[in-house]
């Protein structure tokens, strides 16, 4: 629909179905029977779904038609919230209660519907015992408990260890 429909003589199918300026069908007409209805209505011939076969015009005053369009489109849009990634770093020596509180403010991302990229960070020898970061992301995981879903699982690139949990 962010495409500009075709006007009048710029509608290059044959047929159409047209739809009167009442709202009630008019039939299947030809192209020019219908910029004809259109004229004699002192409105213009606006092609609102070209994809159907045949073609769906309608008679309507563009301007009124345009603007409407326009003011939709822009109420969809901003009800139309964007999913955040959120992200939580977390540290292989970190102790029970700074993980207990991270994992608080991961549920409250999680709650408010957005998803979480959880990273583990390895810190100099640490890279060494990779087998450990994968076991704090399990216990991540665990902790977290089953109101979530792993959409990415833990997957190693440079110093972190990443995966990515949304709320079910």
């Amino acid at each position: 629909m962010s495409s500009k429909p075709r006007i009048n003589e710029a509608i290059r199918a044959d047929s159409l179905r047209v739809i009167g300026e009442d709202g009630r069908q008019l039939g299947v007409l030809s192209r020019a029977e219908a910029l004809a209805a259109a004229r004699e209505a002192g409105l213009d011939l606006v092609e609102v779904s070209p994809d159907s076969s045949p073609p769906v015009a309608r008679i309507v005053d563009w301007g009124k038609y345009n603007y409407q369009r326009t003011k939709q489109l822009q109420k969809s849009r901003a009800k139309s919230k964007p999913l955040d990634m959120k992200q939580m770093r977390i540290g292989l020596k970190i102790s029970e209660h700074d993980l207990e509180v991270k994992l608080r403010k991961v549920r409250q991302f999680l709650e408010a519907g957005h998803k979480v990229k959880i990273a583990i960070v390895y810190r100099g020898r640490e890279l060494a015992h990779k087998d450990l970061g994968y076991k704090m992301a399990d216990r991540v995981i665990n902790l977290l408990g089953d109101g979530i879903a792993v959409d990415q699982q833990p997957e190693f690139a440079g110093r972190f260890l990443t995966f990515t949990i949304r709320g079910k």
